[in-house]
């Protein structure tokens, strides 16, 4: 049986912003879809480890995803938008 790589997805919010409400939303509807290929983290921008990240990162606003350690979004996508990004690594 091959075993599925799975692929990060890291999003960097904060816990006043609106956006990364909508954000995280988001993602908890459209990953069940993928079952287990994605492994999702949060990271608290603003705390003493958050911080740090974004710097290393370049992480300047929030909400901003990575997939596999790469900046996809800065901002709140569209479904759409989001959808299609996430088919195009579920597929590697």
């Amino acid at each position: 049986m091959q075993e599925i790589s799975k692929s990060t997805i890291e999003l960097f919010y904060t816990l006043s912003c609106p956006n990364c409400k909508v954000m995280q939303r988001m993602l908890d509807d459209v990953l069940p879809q993928y079952g287990a290929r994605f492994v999702m983290k949060k990271t608290l921008a603003n705390g003493p480890i958050g911080y740090v990240k974004t710097l290393k990162l370049g992480v300047y606003a929030v909400p901003t995803l990575l997939i596999d350690n790469k900046i996809v979004f800065r901002s709140v996508p569209s479904r759409q938008e989001l959808i299609d990004t996430l088919n195009t690594y579920s597929k590697n």
